[in-house]
């Protein structure tokens, strides 16, 4: 009657077992934490003895994931950052310009000589004729490098809007281009900011757009906001640009199509560019930390097929001239192209150190932001603040497992005492759990965590009163206990399910603190209903088998 098979109790005591050593690592969090951090900085290349020594503060052959400890609890920066849209537009109207200029050359009998003109307006192009009767065939052509836009709220409309003034030809972006661009800009700052701080390893930051042009930031474990705005806001944007020439001054008059842009290296120095790239870091399909043929730190990098037959093209027909490679608006260097450049890679070389490189890489492989940021807001949350959060949960659950332990010892004596281990194991198989999943606990979380010990022992409850009324019965002891378990499961199912399927709803609808409570919840119903059900009827069973009473009190 009373018996569990071995295969079963040997399945119980192993999951238990398993659990408990995915928590562990949760009780040494501070050198577990240190250990990961060095092991993830020797991987990327800084294999340094003080790494080495962190490293070896946690044994290898353990687990080491533990619980992320979200931004009320451990600290951190927010940011809300509002992005510059209109940068887009200015790059995508430079980038135009070549297509225009090459397609109005082709049509110089009937328009002449082509200029282009100064405009303040970031998303417009003025592209000046020297006859103007050509100018219907101008726009004519320059409307033929149109092209529809890719949105379904754009669906049927074109990107450009051309029209004539006088002897110009106006190009503009349409507004459901404007829309679009908006749209696929904000994403992809999204994306590249999540792959930047993911990254450089920080832990489950909180990456949201707010609004049409906002993005929320938070990241815990940051000491400052301005060191969160240094990893974000470094845009390394790579750019292969032609040089026209090179300048003294600053105040050099660049030409329109063209610009100013300092030596990184070389002071006082100063190259006019062509604002126009041949070939930007969005054709980078790699870039990785290596060093020059004198053992430098340095960048290698690799273009996709479009990218790399471009360079190709360029250093092709351009050989014996100089080529600047232009990061965030400083020339890196600007060598002199010695011959055919083919397969589309290449070394950035400079006066970089190993984390530099290393940096630069990573911010490369993640990509540019595709316009600038401005900061609205930024705050810091010290870690005094976590800290009395954390010690506030603490108190909570504390104090809820002292009452939860009193009551059942005082009402169920040692079948209490059975439940009290079960709980233990349950908490314990919690943050097994979360560190598993690689969640990140919150203030909400732990509200979770000491809602689910005060719910842990009610399927307990359900069962021992269950086999109480079955001793009033006169059934033997264990009858009683067999009958007690299964005459019980059907009321904790459904209890627990039902809690269950709010925790899943909580989590699907929710966002943000109100999620970290859901998983908490969730994870501690399972876990309760697995170490009530289970775990506690093991134990009895043990316990019963080595005592063999004749009578028993619950």
């Amino acid at each position: 009657m009373l018996q569990i098979e071995l295969w079963k109790r040997v399945l119980i005591w192993g999951l238990v077992a398993i659990g408990l050593a995915l928590a562990l690592p949760n009780a040494f969090y501070s050198r577990v934490e240190q250990s990961n951090d060095a092991q993830a900085a020797i991987e990327k290349g800084a294999d340094t003895p003080e790494n080495q020594e962190k490293a070896g503060l946690w044994p290898s052959f353990l687990p080491s994931s533990i619980v992320n400890l979200g931004l009320d609890l451990r600290g951190g920066a927010h940011l809300l950052a509002e992005v510059r849209v209109e940068d887009v537009y200015v790059q995508r109207m430079e980038a135009l310009w070549p297509e225009v200029r090459d397609a109005l050359r082709g049509e110089r009998a009937a328009v002449g000589t082509i200029r282009l003109q100064e405009t303040d307006a970031a998303d417009q192009l003025r592209v000046r004729i020297s006859q103007p009767e050509g100018i219907d065939r101008a726009v004519e052509v320059v409307s033929g490098l149109a092209r529809p836009v890719t949105s379904l709220t754009g669906a049927g409309a074109s990107d450009l809007d051309v029209i004539a003034q006088g002897a110009d030809v106006i190009i503009t972006l349409s507004e459901a281009e404007k829309l679009a661009t908006d749209e696929r800009t904000l994403r992809q700052a999204l994306e590249i900011i999540r792959r930047r701080i993911d990254e450089v390893g920080t832990r489950e930051p909180t990456i949201q757009r707010q609004g049409t042009d906002r993005i929320l930031i938070q990241v815990p474990g940051i000491g400052s906001a301005a060191e969160l705005k240094a990893i974000i806001g470094t845009t390394a944007q790579l750019t292969f640009q032609p040089v026209v020439s090179r300048a003294n001054s600053a105040d050099a008059a660049p030409g329109v199509g063209n610009e100013v842009l300092p030596s990184l290296d070389e002071k006082d120095v100063y190259y006019i560019l062509e604002q126009a790239p041949v070939v930007t870091g969005e054709q980078l399909v790699d870039a990785q930390p290596s060093f020059d043929q004198n053992g430098r730190p340095a960048v290698s990098f690799r273009f996709n097929p479009q990218g790399a037959r471009k360079f190709g093209d360029y250093t092709a027909e351009n050989i014996g001239s100089p080529f600047a490679i232009v990061l965030d608006g400083e020339v890196v260097s600007a060598p002199v192209i010695q011959s055919h450049i083919p397969g589309g890679s290449g070394i950035i070389t400079g006066n970089f150190t190993v984390e530099e490189s290393t940096n630069l890489a990573v911010l490369l492989r993640a990509g540019a932001l595709p316009a600038g940021l401005d900061f609205l807001e930024e705050r810091t949350i010290g870690p005094e603040l976590g800290q009395d959060s954390i010690d506030a949960g603490k108190l909570a659950s504390v104090v809820a497992s002292l009452a939860v332990v009193g009551f059942m010892v005082a009402s169920y004596g040692l079948f209490g005492i059975f439940a009290n281990i079960a709980l233990v194991i349950n908490v314990a198989l919690i943050f097994g759990l979360l560190s598993l999943m690689g969640a990140t606990l919150t203030l909400p979380g732990i509200a979770g965590i000491v809602l689910t010990i005060g719910m842990a022992v009610d399927a307990n409850v359900l069962v021992f009163e269950r086999i109480r009324e079955e001793l009033r019965t006169a059934k033997g002891p264990a009858r009683a206990i067999s009958l007690g378990y299964e005459k019980a499961l059907s009321a904790i199912v459904d209890a627990n399910l039902t809690t269950f399927l709010t925790a899943v709803i909580l989590f699907v609808m929710g966002s943000g603190p109100v999620r970290g409570f859901a998983v908490t919840l969730g994870l501690g119903i399972v876990t309760s209903v697995f170490t009530a059900v289970y775990v506690t009827r093991l134990l009895v069973v043990l316990w019963f088998d080595r005592k063999r009473p004749k009578t028993i009190e619950v």
